[in-house]
């Protein structure tokens, strides 16, 4: 009769002290560019919301046969679905036509402090 030897497959103490240091570095590396990403993925959508009142504004007026220095309501554009709901605590300032709309941060939102403007870009 052969005694066969008892092989344990098992990872050592330094093999797993690797792995979790390597896993420790890649998240030290990602998670500073995800909140970057976030916050300039929030950025983009309060533009993306300016655009869309100022579509509505133009529909409305155009509807309604308003003169340029009038300025709807947001019930006005809730019909042309152009108000849209705050995603970082922005607040939009609709603005008279004739003037794009304008959102106001209340909080710090990447490079933007607190209480600063934010406008459609220049195309």
């Amino acid at each position: 009769m052969k005694l066969r030897p008892i092989r344990r497959s098992a990872f050592t103490l330094i093999e797993i002290m690797i792995v979790v240091g390597i896993i420790g570095l890649l998240a030290v590396a990602i998670i500073p560019n995800i909140t970057k990403n976030q916050e300039l993925a929030r950025l983009r959508m309060i533009q993306q919301n300016l655009r869309k009142i100022d579509g509505a504004k133009s529909l409305w007026a155009l509807e309604n046969n308003k003169p340029a220095g009038e300025t709807p309501s947001p019930d006005d554009l809730k019909t042309y679905d152009g108000y849209p709901k705050s995603l970082a605590g922005e607040k939009y300032n609709i603005n008279a036509l004739g003037m794009p709309p304008t959102a106001t941060l209340t909080g710090k939102l990447g490079t933007n402090a607190a209480n600063s403007v934010i406008a459609l870009p220049e195309e």
